[in-house]
This record gives structure tokens, C-alpha cells and sequence, in this order.
């Protein structure tokens, strides 16, 4: 995937400004930033679902998209609801038997009947990640997908998406508030500033998945990005941190 150039307008507000991306095939990449900065919008000109006012966006391959909110329909099972990113499956045998590929490879062996409500939000975010890895789709694109857990589910989460992209591998943009998210999870990490959005740093991190949030590199590039948002010196002045 790769944007040229791409700016975005809504009527006389600009939301991003001259952005250019590259991302490469079977790369990890998150987008941190300020609230309100145009990370969604970012996503949705990858998705296709918007055009850039200026600018070009080319992609290759399916996508497939996780959201803040899971999309699992209520009135359908965990089957049901993975099965549905297996439409383009014509033979039934084949369709069961990846279905359940996927539920013993989410851990939910036993779930397969169970409807979302009956679920915890970590389930449902498992069931979600299933479905977007089913099929022959190349491109993962998620937006905030664990914001609503609570902070020791989100550990579990992270922990389970490079599970399933150690096993599924995608190229993957995750946009996220969450800097330990992104610095734990993403091969490459974009900043952006405030709207109009630009890239004001890239940080590469080379340490393997999965990672600890202890890890050095994960620590330093922690940092590094909050001071570039603002919020380090405010925490070591707030904390009295030397």
C-alpha cells in the first residue's frame, strides 16, 4: 500500500496535509497521534471507503477492517459471524472445516453455538479478529480494536493478535491512542501532529514479536514519541521524574 502526497478536506477544514506512506507487504504499521488528528480518516482513505482530495492511494489485495466497536451480528453464533468472512467459499466442506481452523486457533473450541452477548469483550474481539483473518484477504486494517477493554484485557489481546499474525500472516495498519499498543505490536511507528495531520517521526522497531513492555527498545521508543506529542516533559515536571 502506499499514499502520495494525500491531503483530505471536509468543506473548509483540512485534515491531513501532504501525507506520503509506503507500507510493505507483511508490515506491522500503527499510527499514533494527537485526539481528533485524522487517524480514522487515514484509514478510510486506505480502505477505500473515502478519496483523498489531493493526492494518490494505491493499494493491492483484499481488505479487511476491525473496529473499536465489534461488528459481530447479535443474532448470529461465533460460527456464524466467522463464517461470514468465508462467503466467497462455494463448497460447504471446505467452509466448515475452516471455520473451525479458525475457533481452535482463537481458543474458543466449544463457543462455536454461543451468541456475542453471551461472550466477554475479549471473546468477541477474538471472534472479530477471526472473521477479518478468514479468506484470502491481504490487508488487516484496524482502528482503536481494543480501546473498550480494560487495561489487562488489552494485554491479553495484544498478546493474541501476534499470536494469530505469527500464524496468519497480513500486513496490518492499526491506528491507535494507546503508544505502548503500538510500540509493543507495530514493526514501524508514524506520528502525526495535530489537524492538519503530518508525519512528524517514524520510528522503527526491529526487536521480534511478541515483545514485552519492559523491553529497552519498546521503553525508548515509548519515549521518544511521547515527547514528540508533548507529554513526556509534562509527566517528568507532574512526577518529578529527573
Amino acid at each position: 500500500m502506499q499514499l502520495t502526497s494525500v491531503s483530505r478536506w471536509f468543506g473548509d477544514v483540512e485534515v491531513l496535509r501532504e501525507i506520503s506512506i509506503n507500507i510493505e507487504r507483511g508490515e506491522f504499521v500503527a499510527v499514533v497521534g494527537p485526539s481528533g488528528c485524522g487517524k480514522t480518516t487515514l484509514l478510510n482513505l486506505l480502505s477505500g471507503y473515502d478519496q483523498p482530495s489531493s493526492g494518490v492511494v494505491e493499494r493491492h489485495g483484499q481488505v479487511r477492517m476491525v473496529y473499536q466497536v465489534d461488528g459481530l451480528f447479535p443474532w448470529k453464533t461465533v460460527a456464524q459471524n466467522i463464517a461470514l468472512g468465508l462467503r466467497h467459499l462455494r463448497d460447504e466442506n471446505e467452509r466448515q472445516r475452516q471455520i473451525e481452523g479458525m475457533i481452535r486457533l482463537i481458543e474458543l473450541k466449544g463457543f462455536e453455538r454461543y451468541y456475542p452477548h453471551q461472550l466477554s469483550g475479549g471473546m468477541r474481539q477474538r471472534v472479530e479478529l477471526a472473521r477479518a483473518l478468514s479468506g484470502d484477504s491481504d490487508i488487516l486494517l484496524m482502528d482503536e480494536p481494543f480501546s473498550s477493554l480494560d487495561y489487562l484485557a488489552r494485554l491479553r489481546m495484544r498478546q493474541e493478535l501476534a499470536r494469530l499474525l505469527r500464524e496468519l500472516p497480513r500486513t496490518v495498519v492499526l491506528v491507535t491512542h494507546d503508544i505502548e499498543e503500538a510500540t509493543q505490536l507495530a514493526d514501524r511507528v508514524i506520528v502525526l501532529t495535530g489537524r492538519p495531520a503530518q508525519i512528524c517521526r517514524e520510528l522503527k522497531i526491529r526487536t521480534a514479536r511478541p515483545r514485552s513492555l519492559a523491553h529497552p527498545e519498546v521503553v525508548s521508543a515509548t519515549r521518544i514519541i511521547l515527547t514528540e506529542l508533548g507529554i513526556e516533559h509534562d509527566a517528568e515536571d507532574s512526577h518529578g521524574i529527573p
